[in-house]
């Protein structure tokens, strides 16, 4: 007999805020966040995907360009509004390059802010994760290894990458701040589950099921780490800054073949996907932590008003 259960990642995900759940449905994005005052403020971020403005951004491999591009914006807006209703400047002294800032910006000082924090995070992701490798693996092979390392240079950066990445979110999750973030990404996947099992939305119900999805945009990255060392054995440039240039052009290649994987893991239960989840899942270790019961009030508040009316994100499975 068949049964229900909501679609892949193509209708129910979400993402942990500062104070906050952003939640995407089928039809429309909400972030929920928890104000100072103890109230939960919610907003619509979005009714419009580009696979609903673009019919050709629904196939294999261009809807996960798609909705990695979709993320990015909503993502933005929605960490801006989380930022402005959480309230966290209020009670510091602002600084004189705050106030510089202030003068200088005025109504546009948050903007220019998240812009120039994005800028700063792209640099220091592309310096971390492709031109860091390279040079190290350049500098093993002419005073270590010698040339006989050679072929295995996609495999030791990639290795590299992976190191940086878990050292990076582990020291990450030590700071107070990102601790409690990555609460509010334990209540968004507990959340999701407790849906996705059809059990109605309260918080005991919530608390029970587990923090690790396969869905999860950390899974969705070690993928694309995992992919990124396949991908560097067909490239043949060891100069740093050429090879870096031509990492970056296979980007949307490999966010293309990751998202299928991670969609594929949301609907299949078996050995293979068990194998693909695995080190996503592993990762979750870290940038997930066990939520209190305000955290998991916010993830629901934002799951509810991504539920469509008329059942849509649901689709039968099995017999």
């Amino acid at each position: 007999m068949a049964r229900e259960k909501t679609k892949c990642i193509t209708s129910i995900g979400g993402q942990a805020l500062i104070e906050g759940i952003l939640m995407r449905g089928p039809k429309k994005t909400e972030v929920a966040v928890r104000m100072s005052d103890g109230t939960i403020s919610t907003e619509e971020m979005g009714t419009t995907f580009i696979k609903d403005k673009y019919s050709i951004m629904r196939l294999p491999l261009l809807r996960g360009i798609a909705g990695f591009i979709d993320s990015l914006s909503v993502g933005y807006k929605a960490l801006s509004y989380s930022v402005d209703k959480a309230g966290l400047e209020e009670d510091e002294e602002p600084s004189k390059f705050d106030k510089w800032v202030e003068k200088t910006f005025g109504d546009k000082m948050m903007n220019v802010i998240m812009v120039a924090s994005t800028v700063l995070g792209l640099l220091l992701a592309v310096g971390l994760f492709f031109f860091l490798p390279t040079i190290i693996f350049n500098l093993i092979r002419d005073y270590a290894a010698g040339p006989s390392i050679a072929p295995w240079r996609s495999l030791v950066e990639g290795v590299m990458r992976i190191a940086i990445f878990i050292a990076y979110i582990y020291f990450c999750s030590r700071m107070p701040e990102i601790h409690r973030l990555f609460q509010y990404h334990g209540a968004e996947h507990k959340t999701i589950f407790c849906y996705e099992n059809n059990e109605e939305l309260t918080v005991a119900n919530v608390r029970k099921h587990s923090r690790f999805h396969p869905r999860c945009g950390t899974s969705f990255l070690v993928i694309m780490l995992i992919l990124g060392i396949i991908v560097g054995f067909f490239i043949p440039f060891g100069n740093p800054f050429v090879r870096t240039i031509v990492k970056i052009l296979c980007i949307p290649v490999i966010v293309g073949v990751g998202y299928e994987f991670i969609r594929l893991c949301g609907r299949c239960d078996n050995t293979a996907t068990h194998i693909i989840s695995a080190p996503g899942l592993w990762v979750q270790r870290i940038t997930t932590k066990e939520p209190d019961d305000s955290m998991i009030e916010v993830a629901i508040e934002a799951m509810k008003r991504v539920i469509p009316e008329n059942g849509e994100d649901k689709i039968k499975i099995g017999d």
